[in-house]
């Protein structure tokens, strides 16, 4: 009986054997890319958890520069951020409130080029829309109207359509053409929720071109 058991044994041993023999190799690189995989993912979130607490510190920097009022210092660390942390969404804030900073401290080029970063490298959307609206306005003002607008055109985020035509009205207005801008108020102010406060300034825009949205909706009315 002992023989008959060990000789069962010594053939599924020998099975085994050659089993391993012919697809061993397969199955232990099969593990090793799994365990590859697996150990590179939780080193990649680790990563990401080091470089986004990193970012966050200079984030904090860059934010008691803005208080103070230095925009020298603000972009400083700025451009520090975009060098060591440029995927960070800490850096792309940062971007945006250095932008601000430099605009009102009469650095347009500083806060162009700030914008500008962001508008190319964020890699959130919104902060993309947001650079991309705000370097409009600065363009706008040094009355490159062409560039202007191919930064409103830029804008994809559909959360920023609204505000996309608001200032593409600023645009046309600025150029003289008041019946497009009017038309891309008037698309604006209807995108706008009701209970958002800026729908009252496009209101106020269309109300001193003569195109006062509720008086339109009366006439509107009165026609049916």
């Amino acid at each position: 009986m002992a023989s008959n058991l060990d000789l069962q044994e010594q053939e599924q041993l020998d099975e085994l054997k050659a089993f391993w023999k012919q697809y061993g190799n397969l199955i232990t690189w099969g593990l090793t890319l799994v365990l590859a995989g697996f150990a590179a993912l939780n080193g990649w979130n680790w990563w990401q958890r080091d470089q986004g607490a990193k970012a966050g510190a200079m984030f904090d920097e860059l934010d008691r520069a803005v208080q103070a009022g230095n925009a020298d210092q603000a972009g400083r660390v700025f451009n520090d951020m975009k060098e060591r942390y440029s995927r960070a969404t800490y850096t792309a804030q940062g971007g945006l409130l250095a932008a601000k900073l430099q605009a009102d401290k009469g650095q347009a080029d500083a806060a162009q080029a700030s914008l500008g970063w962001v508008a190319e490298h964020a890699s959130d959307e919104e902060y993309q829309a947001l650079a991309h609206l705000r370097l409009a306005a600065l363009l706008l003002d040094k009355k490159d109207y062409d560039g202007a607008q191919k930064q409103v055109d830029a804008v994809k985020s559909p959360e920023f359509a609204a505000l996309a035509d608001d200032r593409r009205g600023d645009i046309l207005l600025a150029q003289g053409k008041k019946d497009e801008a009017v038309k891309a108020f008037q698309a604006a102010w209807k995108a706008m929720n009701e209970q958002l406060d800026y729908r009252r300034v496009v209101e106020s825009k269309l109300t001193s071109l003569g195109a006062a949205p509720e008086a339109a909706a009366a006439a509107s009315g009165v026609a049916k």
